[in-house]
């Protein structure tokens, strides 16, 4: 081989190896990862019904069932309730707007001794009155933040409460005494508002479960306005 061979022989090498060693200087190229799949967001939006069940306390006076005359005679009550619900809700965003109604059917009740009286003035008997609270039902709107499957909402609206009393003489007048006492039975549905607050658990895309709280107030006649808490859980499958 001559010189001029040579040579070129050599500087073909000596570029071999400079590229060799540049190529290993270069950063290894990374490796691909697969994108995290999304995942699903929960829908609250649609109609749906269920059951409920709880447990109810508060005040009732009875006597306004009898007549709407008489002085301010309440006392506590308390039971358990279990019932249905509908609704219906749609959802923009976070936000969860609906309407909801349910009736449950109650055995909320107490008893007492009350001496009626009017203006503080007594009207010389004495009952042995006891009162129940048979039925309540609500329509109420509903405002939820949701986030995913997991809903906190603020619910109010009206009521009705079916109201039943009664009582028995246990001294002086008779029940039946015109002036006195006109009757000593009653039942009645009567108005009233709700509102409260919950927490609603979408376990799979159609059930959920919740837990709520509400408050009721019952507007009566006279100087009755009576009261009722109420806490219970229930189930709701949604279309």
């Amino acid at each position: 081989m001559n010189k001029i061979g040579k040579f070129g022989v050599a500087i073909a090498a000596s570029l071999m190896m400079g590229g060799y060693a540049a190529a290993a200087d270069l950063p290894a190229a990374p490796a691909y990862k697969a994108q995290a799949p999304v995942a699903a967001v929960y829908n609250w939006t649609g109609f749906y019904v269920g059951g409920n069940a709880g447990y109810g306390w508060g005040n009732q006076d009875p006597m306004v069932l009898f007549a709407n005359r008489f002085d301010r005679a309440g006392f506590d009550i308390s039971g358990g309730m279990i019932g249905g619900t509908f609704g219906g809700q749609i959802q923009q965003g976070y936000v969860v707007l609906g309407l909801e109604g349910d009736i449950d059917w109650a055995n909320i009740s107490g008893s007492s001794v009350v001496t009626p009286s009017i203006l503080g003035i007594g009207q010389g008997v004495t009952l042995n009155t006891s009162s129940n609270i048979s039925a309540l039902a609500t329509v109420r709107a509903r405002v939820g933040i949701a986030m995913n499957n997991v809903l906190i909402y603020a619910t109010g609206g009206g009521a009705f409460v079916k109201s039943t009393a009664s009582a028995s003489t246990i001294a002086g007048v008779p029940c039946g005494t015109v002036g006195v006492l006109p009757d000593c039975s009653a039942s009645s549905w009567r108005p009233g508002i709700s509102a409260g607050f919950g927490v609603e658990y979408g376990f799979t895309p159609n059930w959920s479960v919740k837990a709520e709280y509400l408050y009721t107030k019952v507007v009566g006649t006279g100087v009755s306005t009576d009261e009722l808490n109420v806490v219970r859980g229930g189930i709701n499958y949604r279309f």
